[in-house]
């Protein structure tokens, strides 16, 4: 018993005397350690899934629609399973590293671990400089995608002001997040997140139901190549949440004890897209083509605005979930990362909401940036380098013997586990960033054509005085990409989108010489 109670001790760190300093516990500091301070096994479990799953809620319906019913149920079970593998190796491997860091001597006290320090540890600078690249690229689109959802789901309570404008209000309130330290100060967030996406799964679930399917509802999924692995990759995007492994892990008291918990946290995902993305598409079917948020399908309620109002700010912890690392990797940049000044470090955060800031202004797709930040940078970040990262750490027989975690016995040891990664490897190369990757380039150029950058109102309706020309979400006459063409609109592979931005100035011309947000 004492050799077990020594051993946590060394993986654990210094968290326990972080959080056991002596003080004397008052109202004050009770209140603060039920709120602020998190660690525990049910901590990382809240945060696991609730940073999972936020506004690929509602965007997997219009997976489904991309994918058909049969394959959109099965690459959810099959990417979950995958991604509960690879956060799997992720936490094997941040305990390697961290066992070997504190039988140096090294402390950890002031200092959160990252996976590109991870990777620098077992593997040297190449694996790190990757790793950090991919890792930074995917965390700061990821960000750049809940800002997103923000301003496409306020749209739907108020439509006032456009898309633009909502996006520069929501960057500015998810600037605050500079203000939370690191994972260890989610707990309150992260349990408020769940409870609100756990709403609004089961809204979109009873409310599709409840309406029952609209008149002349298809299913015709899938139609195309093109748009069949668009949705795979976004599916893949949706069980890819786990690039904040290492932080999740280094915010918990005894992180030797995660080992399952993102793969059960999957597990709980699954219970709220499976049956919100299905009953969705069952619906409204084809519909869903031109429709990447689901909100946009039902009539104001106060259940649906209810559901839109606790997504935002849902997206606000999400957005500090994502960006949280980037801060940090921001902070040992500059060199201020063990300073123990709140207002310090907040301040010499604020640049790295900036760039996020702007590409949500640049491309507001909401729905095919998914897909395309899932097949480039999720595939890798998640996927391939893991798995990779695992196999070369343990190559020798010397380094397998003293892992400090062996391979579980029911996925075959280390020969099963070899297998599996390099199944997940070949696949995820493959299928996620070739098909996957050709897909959504292809999609989210077309979005490009059509919509242009730094459009005002991305798939906002159209103005009546267009409704001659062109149709509307609701028939027929989009391409199945979200894009909305008019009669007169000729992408010809060549000069499209002078073409297509000449028309749109002569054509929402409003007679007052005001020009209409498209």
């Amino acid at each position: 018993m004492e050799l077990e109670k020594a051993v946590e001790t060394v993986i654990v760190g210094n968290y326990v005397e972080i959080e056991s300093e002596g003080k004397r516990k008052d109202i004050k500091s009770t209140i603060l350690s039920l709120l602020w301070h998190g660690g525990s096994v049910y901590d990382a479990w809240f945060s696991c899934a609730s940073n999972q799953v936020a506004q690929v809620l509602l965007t997997l319906p219009y997976s489904f629609s991309q994918l058909g019913m049969p394959s959109g149920t099965l690459f959810q079970l099959f990417y979950g399973l995958l991604g509960g593998w690879t956060a799997y190796l992720i936490s094997t491997l941040y305990v390697e590293y961290r066992t070997r860091k504190e039988r140096e001597k090294v402390n950890f006290r002031n200092h959160v671990i990252q996976w590109f320090e991870v990777l620098d540890g077992l593997l040297g600078k190449y694996w790190r400089n990757v790793g950090l690249a991919f890792n930074c690229t995917f965390l700061l689109f990821g960000s750049v995608i809940q800002l997103i959802a923000c301003a496409s789901n306020i749209y739907y309570i108020n439509d006032n002001l456009d898309k633009r404008t909502w996006t520069y209000i929501f960057g500015a309130c998810c600037a605050t997040t500079v203000f939370i330290p690191s994972f260890h100060n989610y707990r309150i967030w992260s349990f408020l997140g769940l409870l609100m996406t756990t709403y609004t799964a089961w809204y979109l679930t009873v409310a599709s139901i409840l309406q029952g399917q609209v008149e002349g509802v298809k299913h015709s999924g899938p139609t195309k190549l093109v748009l069949y692995f668009t949705g795979a990759t976004n599916i893949l995007y949706t069980f890819g949440g786990h690039a904040v492994t290492v932080e999740i892990m280094h915010a918990m008291w005894k992180p030797q004890k995660f080992k399952a918990i993102y793969l059960l946290a999957t597990l709980y995902v699954l219970t709220l897209t499976l049956p919100s993305a299905a009953a969705v598409y069952w619906a409204f079917g084809d519909m869903l083509l031109d429709h990447s948020n689901a909100f946009s399908l039902f009539p104001k309620s106060p259940f649906r605005d209810m559901a839109v109002v606790l997504m935002i700010i849902h997206q606000f912890i999400t957005f500090g979930f994502a960006c949280t690392p980037l801060y940090l990797v921001w902070e040992k940049a500059i060199g201020i990362h063990e300073c123990r000044s709140m207002w310090k470090r907040a301040l010499a955060r604020f640049p790295v909401v900036i760039p996020i800031w702007f590409l949500a202004i640049v491309f507001p797709f909401f729905g095919p940036i998914n897909s395309t930040v899932g097949s480039l940078l999720v595939s890798f970040t998640v996927y391939i380098i893991p798995a990779l990262a695992h196999m070369f750490t343990f190559k020798s027989p010397a380094a397998r013997e003293n892992a400090v975690e062996q391979p579980p016995r029911l996925v075959g040891r280390w020969v099963g586990t070899y297998t599996i990664n390099v199944f997940v490897v070949v696949w995820i190369l493959v299928v996620g960033f070739g098909f996957g990757g050709w897909a959504s380039m292809v999609n989210f150029v077309n979005q490009i054509d059509t919509f242009g950058f730094f459009t005002k109102c991305y798939q906002c309706p159209l103005p009546s005085q267009l409704n001659a020309t062109a149709p509307s979400p609701d028939r027929e006459g989009g391409d199945g990409g979200g894009r909305f063409l008019t009669p007169e609109v000729v992408i010809d592979g060549f000069g499209h989108q002078w073409w297509l931005r000449w028309w749109s100035n002569v054509s929402s011309d409003n007679g007052d010489g005001q020009m209409c947000d498209r």
